[in-house]
């Protein structure tokens, strides 16, 4: 029996070498994130971070230690995430001025997460001469400011960035598995759904970073839509219909042990660029949809 799934599986994703489309899921209740208050939300702010930052704490201009400007309910006291009105619509700005996130109140463990986004005009030092970045961080659990920005938590990301988005970072010790090529010296780990799993995460011996399986980005600044499905430990990073990256077995680093982390809250970056989400909705589920099954 396990090998007859096994060779199902294999040729479902043979049959997907050359189209990624996504096919939509079955119609089902959907949870709107966005509110005039957000009231589902909460807010961290850690640090305006400057150019040549090394990962170290930030000080001040005679040395001492810098504290991260804290949690906030709602809606921050310094406008880095706010509510606007653009053509009828409720539009969530990311002003990107200082590192942190928006971070739901609640934690999910299986759902399909869809919203859309597109890039504001402007950038923050120490992303003057970069591309502009955001991303959303599932999985999130734990202390705010684990990882390297000391932003974010715990977590898994989905990155939003020109030209990159869909692609896969761990933030603190997370790890996972993701159908990806090997990496070879200089060169970054790529997905590919064709491909056996990788181990990513440096804890668990694998690169800390996999570029998505292909470029499905908007031009000219449209909006773009991004899915994120995640049942069980496995995720599906999806960008304007394409399937982008497959992965399983979401976990973390602990004691030298991997714990299983297959649910947590729901981060959107804010790291020092400009950009717009609406429509910002997400939709429980009950089992993984069958016309993904075979990715895994």
């Amino acid at each position: 029996m396990k090998l007859k799934l096994r060779l199902s599986g294999l040729l479902f994703v043979t049959s997907l070498v050359t189209a990624f489309v996504a096919l939509p899921l079955a119609a089902s209740p959907q949870l709107s994130l966005l509110d005039p208050t957000l009231s589902q939300w909460e807010t961290y702010l850690s640090y305006r971070h400057q150019e040549q930052y090394n990962g170290s704490q930030p000080t001040d201009a005679a040395g001492k230690p810098l504290a991260p400007l804290g949690l906030f309910p709602g809606l921050d006291p310094h406008a880095v995430f706010t509510l606007q009105q653009q053509g009828g619509e409720t539009v969530l700005r990311v002003s990107g001025e200082i590192y942190g996130a928006l971070t739901s109140k609640q934690s999910f463990r299986n759902y399909h997460l869809t919203l859309q986004y597109r890039w504001g005009e402007k950038k923050w030092p120490p992303r003057l001469q970069k591309l502009k970045d955001s991303g959303i961080l599932y999985h999130a659990n734990g202390p705010h400011g684990q990882e390297y920005f000391r932003s974010w938590m715990l977590s898994q990301e989905f990155q939003i960035m020109q030209g990159h988005t869909g692609d896969y970072w761990q933030q603190a010790n997370s790890a996972i598995d993701i159908r990806a090529f090997q990496p070879e010296g200089e060169m970054n780990a790529v997905a590919d759904i064709t491909q056996p799993f990788l181990a990513a995460g440096r804890a668990s011996g694998g690169p800390g970073f996999v570029m998505r399986q292909l470029n499905a980005e908007k031009p000219d600044n449209q909006w773009n839509t991004v899915e994120l499905i995640c049942f069980e430990g496995q995720s599906l990073h999806i960008v304007n219909g394409q399937v982008v990256m497959v992965l399983k077995n979401s976990r973390y680093q602990q004691d030298g042990r991997d714990m299983p982390m297959w649910e947590g809250k729901i981060q959107l970056q804010s790291e020092a660029a400009e950009v717009f989400y609406k429509n910002i909705r997400l939709q429980p589920l009950a089992q993984l949809p069958a016309q993904y099954a075979g990715y895994f």
